[in-house]
């Protein structure tokens, strides 16, 4: 069933699946906020933060850019999203909180995983030997995508909630829709240079080309996610009305 789901996904545009890859995250991030106030939205970080950093070993080429493009864009910018609505509704403090909760999520599954791997199963070359091997393929890059991403992540999450909160303070707390935007589109600029650089430069065993560097990795992404924070726009204004009637406070 799975197998056939995937393959049917795999018949389609990708820039379709990708949309509607997007269009779920966005939606998660409303029915965290609607549900479950600020712990549901920072549950969602921790998670979003995992499978982005996984799904940007892929890289895919869409009709609507040159080069290929990193994946992992759509479920990272819905964490900006998460952070506003935080940042509007709870305050600094907790959306600071919800960056350093999802970053101990990362770290934990990074330790788990590579503890996981490292474990010998004592059966030999029998049917673990594909898992094992699928596994070592998947996750032995992230130690080296962890410190890149998560020094990234940490540097532009705390520029964006700053950043949020300045505007909101600029505007007397109208144009929700402008501080939403410029800070997201700003920090997510930050995050994908300080990471790419790191990632594929700086930590890399073999350096990548600036050209690739730029365009597939830090302009590339970046545009799309110039696009989400314009999309995003009416997803914060439903988050922000429904956030609004939890307590301001984590307890």
């Amino acid at each position: 069933m799975t197998d056939l789901f995937v393959f049917n996904l795999q018949q389609l545009r990708p820039d379709c699946v990708w949309l509607g890859l997007l269009l779920f995250c966005l939606l998660s991030v409303l029915v965290a906020s609607k549900f479950f106030g600020s712990r549901g939205l920072i549950a969602f970080m921790g998670i979003a933060v995992v499978i982005a950093n996984i799904q940007v070993l892929k890289t895919v080429k869409f009709g609507f850019f040159d080069h290929p493009v990193a994946l992992g864009t759509a479920v990272f910018a819905s964490i900006y999203l998460c952070t506003d609505i935080l940042t509007e509704c709870y305050g600094k403090a907790v959306a600071r909180s919800g960056v350093l909760i999802s970053f101990f999520c990362f770290l934990c599954f990074t330790i788990l995983m590579q503890l996981t791997i490292g474990i010998s199963s004592g059966l030999g070359s029998g049917e673990i030997a594909p898992i094992q091997q699928a596994l070592e393929i998947l996750m032995m890059p992230i130690p080296r995508l962890f410190v890149a991403g998560m020094v990234a992540y940490l540097v532009s999450q705390m520029f964006d909630i700053w950043l949020f909160d300045a505007l909101r303070k600029k505007t007397s707390g109208k144009h929700l829709w402008l501080r939403n935007t410029l800070s997201t589109i700003v920090a997510a600029l930050i995050d994908n240079a300080v990471f790419s650089v790191l990632a594929w430069v700086v930590l890399a065993p073999v350096a990548m080309e600036w050209e690739a560097l730029v365009y597939t990795y830090i302009l590339g992404t970046w545009f799309l996610r110039i696009f989400i924070a314009i999309l995003d726009t009416p997803f914060i204004y439903l988050a922000v009305k429904f956030a609004r009637k939890e307590p301001k406070e984590i307890t």
